[in-house]
């Protein structure tokens, strides 16, 4: 996956009006929340009031997060099951659970702030935010900067992982079996992603050419695929499997094939931080050892992403 820029998002709950069903899937930027001044929402995660000094990891951060009690982290919470906003406009999910982990080892509140995915690594890089934990997934390219959606490049603490998956109506009317079966068919996946190199690379492979549908966001592609526009989506597994176990009480989509590719998941610390790397590095190792990161995962059916080491930069 040296040349992919996987961006693994998705989802808000929102409702499929013409057919009065539930979709669980990307739904953009925008969010129900308050905006701040930059265009972003904000929640927190990791609970309490302010820094909590007699916390286990607490003397490993630097100063100036001891100081303030907060990690500022930039997500696009719109990524069901990994981060999205849920029916009483809340953040949920696999990285606010995980977050909520972390600030309790760290002894620090972990605040989300709600932007693009693209602009995520440079707002990291600019100082808007502390931390980008947003379902990114870990490359070379991100940390060397050479992604369009990494300008400055990062480091990443390497917490979950995962690949693509393909998410086709339910009853697999197209026969679907893996990516060559995606020839000659109608196949969305969202702009800018891992997903969407993927489709264009099964399309140099066939002889009846894919009609992509590339979208913005992940929500518009399951609405195609559940309307008959798309005959499939690609999307990141975790996210494929929630649709297909959620989405109109699981009765509108399956998973079909293996996974695809699977890679880590990534925390992207600026370069130059390595003492906050560093402590986040150990806290993610922390709460695998006490069980907390297994609780969390098994929480949102997600067990088929834990790791065991706590690593950085182990993307390729």
């Amino acid at each position: 996956m040296t040349s992919l820029t996987r961006r693994s998002r998705c989802t808000v709950l929102g409702a499929f009006a013409a057919a009065g069903v539930l979709l669980l899937s990307a739904c953009g930027d925008q969010t129900d929340g308050d905006k701040g001044s930059d265009g972003s929402g904000s929640s927190g995660a990791g609970g309490g009031g302010g820094a909590n000094a007699e916390a286990p990891l607490f003397d490993l951060l630097p100063e100036a997060i001891q100081e303030a009690g907060e990690i500022k982290v930039g997500s696009n919470i719109d990524y069901a099951p990994i981060e999205f906003f849920d029916e009483n406009d809340e953040i949920a999910g696999i990285d606010p659970d995980i977050a909520a982990a972390l600030g309790e080892v760290l002894g620090v509140n972990l605040t989300f702030s709600d932007g693009t995915f693209d602009g995520l690594v440079l707002g990291l890089n600019n100082g808007r935010h502390d931390i980008v934990m947003s379902a990114m997934t870990d490359t070379k390219d991100r940390q060397n900067g050479i992604s369009e959606d990494a300008e400055g490049g990062a480091d990443f603490v390497n917490y979950f992982q995962a690949g693509s998956a393909i998410l086709v109506a339910k009853g697999n009317p197209e026969g679907v079996a893996g990516v060559d079966d995606l020839c000659g068919l109608t196949v969305a996946a969202q702009r800018g992603t891992a997903n969407e190199y993927l489709l264009d690379d099964q399309q140099e492979k066939c002889d009846e050419a894919i009609s992509p549908m590339i979208n913005e966001t992940d929500s518009d592609s399951i609405t195609a695929l559940q309307s008959g526009r798309a005959q499939a989506v690609i999307t990141d597994f975790p996210v494929a499997l929630y649709n297909e176990l959620n989405a109109g009480g699981g009765d509108l989509f399956e998973v079909v094939g293996e996974q695809i590719d699977a890679a880590p998941y990534g925390i992207a610390v600026k370069k130059d931080n390595t003492e906050l790397r560093d402590a986040l590095q150990a806290a993610v190792q922390e709460i695998i050892d006490n069980g907390t990161y297994g609780e969390v995962l098994a929480k949102w059916n997600a067990e088929t992403g834990a790791i065991d080491e706590a690593t950085v930069n182990a993307g390729e």
